[in-house]
């Protein structure tokens, strides 16, 4: 198996690094392309160096099987020709197409056989807050059809990339010793802030991340379901939280929901919000992004009936941006196809 990576040097390409070994994926030879800022770069993998290479339109992909890229979307429209020419699967990491019809959008958990039929040779990886929430949702559309969800989303500055991360470590330093502060890759400033926008605005007041949780979820889940998002980026450093609610076809009870989150493909129950912490015990009662940065799965907590609604519920959940959100999301769906 000969894989590529696009976009090695980023927060993304370094976690494909990291989940690669961690499963053990079956490579033969493993290639990293980045810009001019990152060629040249070595990063170790299994042992041994790897230079990351000047990505050009050649014939570098010329017997990869498999190439992950997240360099995105002007880089994968750029360059998804070269890519794919020689026989290689791309799975895109960015938003470049994930809306063409002729590419599907996956989550391996929710609607993994998608993949099989690619006719340009290009799957798409969602969003990651999509990510999370349809894995999440997939437990309830079993018992119920899904009709509708709101959900408000509390994202880390993950989100934005390493350097964003590397801002708000910054940012809280600069408020902290009482000096200007670094204001670059967000629209405000981040540390001891909310900022309820994350992507720019969209003709009907809705920001394109907004958006993107409404369209890719239809599409993803085959499913005529309507998403009203509220995204706001929060000064966590990893891992987003979502507050979702769900109207279904019939009322469904907690205990129902519970029972299916317990037992969710991806998905840890972690809802126990009447218990005394017990020494030595794990210590969250709910799921909360500070304890579970790395993890692989999607935690539920907080599951409870909608107050507001009969047929509605609604719970917290709380996944890994970089990891589930991104690169481990494309690595299932790698392993999905070696499998089949």
């Amino acid at each position: 198996m000969n894989v590529a990576i696009v976009g090695a040097s980023g927060a993304v390409g370094q976690e494909f690094l990291r989940v690669l070994a961690e499963r053990n994926f079956p490579i033969d030879n493993l290639l990293l392309f980045g810009s001019s800022r990152s060629a040249g770069r070595t990063y170790n993998f299994r042992g041994k160096d790897i230079e990351v290479k000047l990505l050009q339109h050649n014939d570098d992909f010329r017997g990869v099987d498999i190439a992950f890229t997240s360099a995105g979307a002007g880089t994968s429209k750029e360059f998804a020709e070269t890519i794919t020419k020689h026989g290689a699967i791309m799975i895109d990491n960015s938003s470049a197409f994930r809306m063409d019809e002729d590419v599907p959008l996956v989550v391996p958990e929710v609607n993994a056989s998608d993949a099989l039929t690619r006719p340009r040779g290009i799957i798409a990886n969602p969003n990651c807050t999509t990510i999370q929430m349809v894995v999440a949702l997939k437990a309830i559309e079993q018992l119920s059809h899904i009709k509708r969800v709101h959900v408000a989303t509390y994202q880390a500055a993950s989100g934005a990339g390493a350097q964003a991360m590397k801002e708000l470590y910054e940012q809280y330093k600069e408020v902290l010793a009482d000096e200007p502060v670094t204001v670059e890759k967000f629209a405000y400033q981040l540390a001891f802030n909310v900022i309820p926008q994350i992507d720019v605005f969209t003709d009907n007041g809705y920001t394109k991340e907004e958006m993107k949780m409404f369209n890719e979820t239809r599409k993803i889940m085959h499913s005529d379901v309507r998403v009203s998002a509220m995204c706001v980026r929060v000064p966590a450093l990893r891992s987003h939280s979502e507050s979702i609610w769900v109207e279904t076809e019939r009322p469904v009870s907690v205990e129902e929901a519970r029972a299916a989150f317990a037992k969710g493909d991806g998905l840890v129950l972690l809802d126990n919000p009447g218990d005394k912490p017990v020494k030595g015990a794990e210590p969250t009662q709910y799921p909360m992004p500070l304890f579970l940065a790395g993890k692989d799965p999607v935690y539920v907590g907080r599951v409870r009936k909608d107050l507001a609604n009969d047929n509605g519920l609604t719970f917290w959940i709380v996944g890994d941006q970089i990891k589930k959100g991104a690169a481990l999301n494309a690595v299932q769906i790698a392993e999905y196809l070696i499998k089949q």
